[in-house]
């Protein structure tokens, strides 16, 4: 045996590698172990703490507390997977190898790419200095999701800049929902009359998939949100209470803006991790590159890949996660076995957007932004009903159905939009 032979074995050897211990990697191996359990399968992620992100928003408006959204991750771990405790490193998909940072290389038949995506803090100068002080708080970090809920509550009046950066970000509908409880909670107390509330977005669109834009303007208007267009937050000052924005004007000619504020709500400019960027598996963006419907990637054939890396135009939730886990497996464990490639992910995805407490838009959509209510009622109506599968049902079905592999498809009807 040659050198180049030797070091071209792998340390570990797996059927199924996962890269990634959040909703998809855990929601992928727990239903692959249902559905063969013979199979040699392995998750590598370093974390040791697992988040239910989508109650960040509650949290952050105190509807919820952290410690409901975080358990253990080896608790979460299916029986039978093997944890791998580290950070991946590269990819070598022409060998099927993933090298981890401790220099382990790991080998596999069939490779998952699902470690989400990463937080870029500080593309923004000055905000990793001042976050969770200073009245600058951002429900996208566990540290200081409950400051934001602080500062809510601690906000008599003055000026509450909430701020969204260019897409893709995971839940596209998340910077605004803050504003909308925040709003209805100074309603509440007295104080939202003498408080300026801004929200600033980089985009020209307040949503994504217009058919529920009014019921969103609505909202705007009733709070008297100020919607800025066009603004993307460049730099912060915390102890000066300033927040920069780079502003395109109808000329397209950028210019800078300083504004005060006495609350400042961050949402992070987000991209692909690095590792991910720089690899072989990357496309446009820097996105694992894969096949739309059957999320396999367009030129490993080993390789899949769901969840917020994916190089697809659905919108990045936990919802999208769900319905492309049973994709995932189906196709995977069909190429293992030399059937067609046959499952399809219509692009779902959905966004219960709180618009204020007790009341929510569940939006539910497909590729294209093609309505896809699950349930037979209008539901662009803000509604207790969607607060209550926000608050309650999601939550249950996410840790006791998605992380167990128990979780079903739950058939959505775009004929019950109303077009």
């Amino acid at each position: 045996m040659t050198d180049s032979e030797t070091v071209a074995q792998p340390d570990q050897q797996f059927t199924v590698l996962i890269v990634g211990g959040g909703a998809a990697g855990i929601g992928v191996a727990a239903r692959l172990r249902r559905e063969r359990p013979s199979l040699s399968i392995a998750i590598i992620e370093p974390a040791t703490t697992h988040a239910y992100q989508p109650g960040w928003t509650l949290v952050g408006a105190g509807a919820m507390t952290l410690k409901q959204t975080l358990r253990q991750e080896g608790g979460l771990i299916p029986s039978g997977v093997t944890w791998l405790r580290a950070a991946a490193s590269s990819f070598q998909p022409e060998n099927n190898i993933v090298t981890l940072e401790d220099g382990r290389r790991i080998g596999y038949r069939r490779l998952v790419v699902c470690p989400g995506l990463q937080l870029d803090w500080n593309k923004i100068e000055g905000l990793a200095d001042t976050l969770g002080k200073n009245g600058v708080c951002s429900n996208y970090s566990a540290t200081s999701v409950d400051y934001t809920w602080t500062c809510i509550q601690t906000l008599n009046g003055g000026t509450a800049l909430f701020t969204q950066p260019p897409m893709p970000i995971k839940c596209a509908g998340a910077p605004q929902k803050i504003a909308y409880l925040a709003s209805d909670f100074w309603r509440k107390e007295g104080t939202l009359n003498r408080t300026n509330v801004d929200f600033l977005l980089a985009g020209d669109a307040l949503f994504g998939v217009g058919y529920y834009l009014p019921s969103l303007q609505f909202a705007v208007d009733y709070y008297g949100i100020n919607l800025r267009f066009k603004h993307n937050l460049v730099a912060v000052d915390g102890p000066a209470r300033t927040a920069v924005f780079e502003v395109i004007g109808p000329d397209g000619a950028t210019s800078r803006v300083t504004r005060q504020f006495d609350m400042l709500h961050v949402t992070p400019p987000q991209s692909a991790p690095d590792f991910v960027k720089a690899s072989p598996l990357a496309g446009p963006g820097g996105w694992v590159e894969v096949d739309p419907a059957t999320l396999r990637h367009v030129r490993y054939d080993t390789v899949f890949s769901l969840g917020d890396v994916a190089g697809t135009s659905n919108a990045k939730t936990a919802a999208a996660v769900r319905a492309q886990t049973p994709i995932v497996v189906a196709n995977l464990l069909a190429s293992l076995d030399g059937r067609p490639v046959t499952g399809t992910y219509d692009g779902y995805g959905a966004c219960p957007l709180t618009v204020g407490y007790g009341k929510v838009v569940l939006a539910e959509f497909l590729y294209g932004g093609k309505p896809a209510p699950s349930f037979p009622y209008d539901q662009r109506e803000p509604s207790s009903f969607a607060w209550f599968m926000k608050t309650r049902v999601f939550p249950r079905v996410y840790w006791n159905m998605l992380l167990t592999g128990r979780d079903i498809n739950v058939p959505h009807h775009p004929n019950w939009a109303k077009q």
